[in-house]
């Protein structure tokens, strides 16, 4: 048996056994129905069911080909129901361990009870056992509808974030520079495109001074881009547009079919194999295409009125294991020692954390993205709370140490889950200001 048949079999019963466990609360709470009712429904649950698991078979073993759009949808769809799942789960196992519980302790009395039946008939576990079936089916409901709202208004509900970016010795001809950010495009990912020309016409119409685009323009592929090029050549700026690599931007995620090697990322990429290699090329080629200024560990000085800044741009380098360390801050920095403001673009937060900080001061502000917010959370001026804050301590928004600032953006796009739950995408507009 392969390896992935015995993955599918093994998932496959987790699956199943989340929905007879959920099917338990659903006959709770229709005991009311009719017999015709009763076998509708039952029809449709277990049908929907076994078709989720034939559609996922079928995926992952091969057997059929489905259209990305098709493929990205129904996996949204089954993820939100399994979670609405767990959720309604969660009531009905407390229900089920106060019972295990009663039974247990009257053991001890000498006289067990009949506590473990569902107590449906009679019994004062009735009204506790509906309410937390209630209770369970509620809190799964509203976050199936939360969810759904999250992909069909969320995912392309952009905000203009205008930020004063204070600056010491920031040179007087670039007061008040307007510089538009943006990051993880995630080309890929796109379900409605005329959603999608509204956002790049936003920013537009910001009509910045220079741009930023700080990683991720596609999911895994160069070919992602196919129809979108022109689209984003519509983003222009008269001081330049200026781009860098994310991580999903080195197809690393992806199942090359010629790939040979089982190391880890490497710094040199010696571990990418020939079409891993020329994929990354290509989407290089597809930055200048766009009219995009493809950062590598390089830097760009900005000349305006006999004053000059300078634009710094790694490739991704991350602190964290799971992600790549190809960026070399020393390259790009190499030859602009003498350019008293510095302005990095590094895909990944914790990049400033771990060395901009420590090893490079005079570097003002560094511009980030990666996290997406998690695209779920709460997002407000006056609270701001995702799960992602606790791997990532700078997360969204501005932070500022020794006059050293971080901005990491919400990001533009989506990846896995197709929207966006209370961490809206992001295009932040910046006014320099000298201090």
């Amino acid at each position: 048996m392969s390896q992935n048949l015995k993955f599918l079999i093994i998932l496959s019963t987790i699956f199943l056994a989340i929905d007879f466990y959920t099917w338990q609360g659903v006959k709770l709470l229709t005991q009311g129905w009719s017999d015709k009712g009763k076998l509708i429904l039952k029809l449709v649950y277990w049908g929907y069911t076994g078709l989720n698991l034939l559609f996922f078979m079928s995926w992952r073993m091969g057997w059929l080909q489905f259209p990305h759009l098709v493929l990205r949808m129904v996996t949204a769809i089954f993820g939100m129901l399994l979670f609405a799942k767990l959720f309604w789960c969660v009531f009905l196992l407390m229900d089920d361990l106060i019972r295990l519980g009663k039974w247990v302790g009257s053991l001890f009395q000498g006289a067990p009870e009949n506590v473990l039946d569902s107590g449906v008939e009679k019994s004062k576990g009735i009204s506790r056992l509906r309410f937390l079936s209630y209770l369970g089916f509620g809190v799964g409901s509203t976050f199936f509808g939360t969810s759904l709202y999250g992909i069909a208004r969320g995912a392309h509900n952009y905000k203009v974030r205008k930020r004063d970016l204070f600056i010491i010795g920031l040179p007087e001809s670039f007061e008040g520079l307007k510089l538009v950010q943006i990051s993880d495009i995630h080309t890929g990912s796109f379900w409605d495109r005329k959603a999608v020309s509204r956002g790049i016409d936003m920013i537009a119409n910001l009509k910045a001074d220079m741009v930023f685009f700080t990683g991720d323009l596609v999911n895994d592929l160069a070919e992602e881009l196919h129809g979108w090029k022109e689209l984003y050549s519509k983003i222009k700026a008269p001081l330049g547009v200026y781009s860098i690599l994310g991580n999903h931007d080195y197809g690393d995620y992806h199942p090359w079919p010629d790939h040979t090697s089982n190391k880890p990322p490497q710094a040199d990429k010696s571990h990418m194999s020939p079409m891993q290699l020329k994929n990354l090329e290509k989407l290089k080629e597809s930055h200048a295409e766009i009219g995009w200024d493809l950062l590598l560990d390089e830097h760009r000085i900005i000349e305006k009125n006999g004053h000059q800044i300078a634009v710094l741009g790694v490739e991704n380098w991350s602190s964290k294991a799971r992600f790549p360390k190809y960026g070399n801050l020393k390259s790009a920095y190499a030859g602009a020692e003498h350019i008293p403001v510095k302005l990095l673009l590094s895909h990944d937060p914790s990049h400033w954390r771990e060395e901009v900080v420590n090893q490079y001061s005079d570097i003002k502000a560094t511009f980030s993205g990666h996290t997406h917010g998690m695209q779920f959370g709460i997002d407000s001026k006056f609270y701001r709370w995702s799960p992602v804050k606790y791997m990532y301590p700078q997360w969204i928004d501005l932070y500022t140490e020794n006059e050293q600032h971080l901005y990491v953006n919400r990001g533009f796009g989506y990846l896995g889950f197709p929207g966006r739950m209370g961490v809206y995408p992001e295009i932040t507009l910046f006014t320099l200001r000298g201090k």
